[in-house]
């Protein structure tokens, strides 16, 4: 080896040994100088067409390409920094989402099928989704502030602190939660999104319903459209997860009731006694619950791709 290679291999290892001591705003800042670099990084890959993206997509199915992988993946990595954006509240460093969601992307690419009259990247969201929640729930309970006081205390009292609030007062905002628990609003939506109970996508949807539908089958079952291995495992989390950040944007108590006591609840409330209670019709409670069935599904939509079907039956 020649003098020129040892001092070319010492400057690289100078390089990349890591500072002593780094406070917590100089790593702040760090991430947020590699996250700058990153995103500067895939700029230059130009986004895709429909057309070069089934074109891409064909050429890899059918013939295992490598250089039309590449070009799926590079033509939607500003998709996965989207997606990594909105859960940058539940986990501090982004890149690590960005990370995990390239990996979905690549999962993805390798389990596409051009055939079936989706776009790749409706399809990826599903997978990039997936990946970046796994991140996030595995390794959710690492995070600093439960080894506060405050942070004790959001774990071990969230949940009770939201029924008494709702028990009192009608509501539990975030707001509420986190003057009373002394943590802040971002800390308790964080919480409620990864640390609250799952809704339960396989019990029954409805006790009177012969046919055992569930609540995960709101997604169409039609679905050669997306692998079912998505739908039945990342999707699913993935619907779950939106759907508690949904219920808890809900405020009108009728909404409140219709949710807990009917769309989620294993043997619901009808339609008739829920009137009843807040002394109104059968039918005022029925259009209620019809618009709440239907935000919901907008809600799904924008937040999981318009290529999710989503199926509300009424029952009662």
């Amino acid at each position: 080896m020649s003098d020129k290679d040892e001092t070319k291999i010492k400057v690289v290892e100078r390089e990349e040994r890591p500072p002593a001591r780094m406070d917590v705003s100089s790593k702040e800042l760090l991430a947020a100088d590699e996250l700058t670099r990153y995103l500067a990084e895939i700029r230059r890959y130009p986004l895709l067409t429909r057309e070069q993206e089934i074109e891409h997509a064909t050429t890899y199915f059918e013939s295992g390409s490598k250089a039309a992988a590449r070009k799926l993946v590079t033509g939607n990595l500003r998709l996965v920094v989207k997606i990594a954006m909105e859960y940058r509240r539940a986990w501090v460093n982004v890149l690590d989402l960005i990370q995990e969601g390239n990996i979905g992307l690549a999962e993805a690419v390798k389990r596409f099928d051009p055939y079936r009259g989706v776009r790749f990247s409706s399809f990826a969201r599903y997978w990039i989704r997936a990946l970046i929640l796994q991140f996030i729930l595995k390794n959710f309970r690492m995070i600093s502030f439960a080894n506060t006081r405050a942070g004790r205390k959001l774990f071990f009292r969230l949940e009770k602190e939201r029924a008494r609030l709702m028990n009192e007062f009608g509501e539990a905002t975030p707001k509420m939660l986190a003057d009373n628990l002394d943590v802040s609003e971002d800390d308790v939506v964080a919480a409620t999104l990864l640390r609250k109970p799952t809704l339960s996508l396989t019990a029954p949807r409805n006790a009177s319903d012969d046919d055992g539908r569930t609540l995960g089958d709101l997604i169409a079952d039609s679905a050669d459209d997306v692998e079912s291995q998505v739908v039945h495992s990342g999707l699913m989390t993935t619907v779950d997860v939106q759907m508690k950040a949904f219920a808890e944007m809900l405020t009108d108590e009728r909404e409140l009731a219709l949710w807990y006591e009917r769309l989620i609840a294993e043997d619901p409330i009808s339609l008739a006694a829920l009137g009843t209670r807040f002394d109104v019709s059968r039918e005022r409670i029925r259009q209620i619950e019809a618009r709440l069935k239907k935000r919901l599904k907008a809600y799904l939509t924008e937040k999981l791709g318009d290529s999710l079907q989503l199926d509300f039956t009424n029952h009662d």
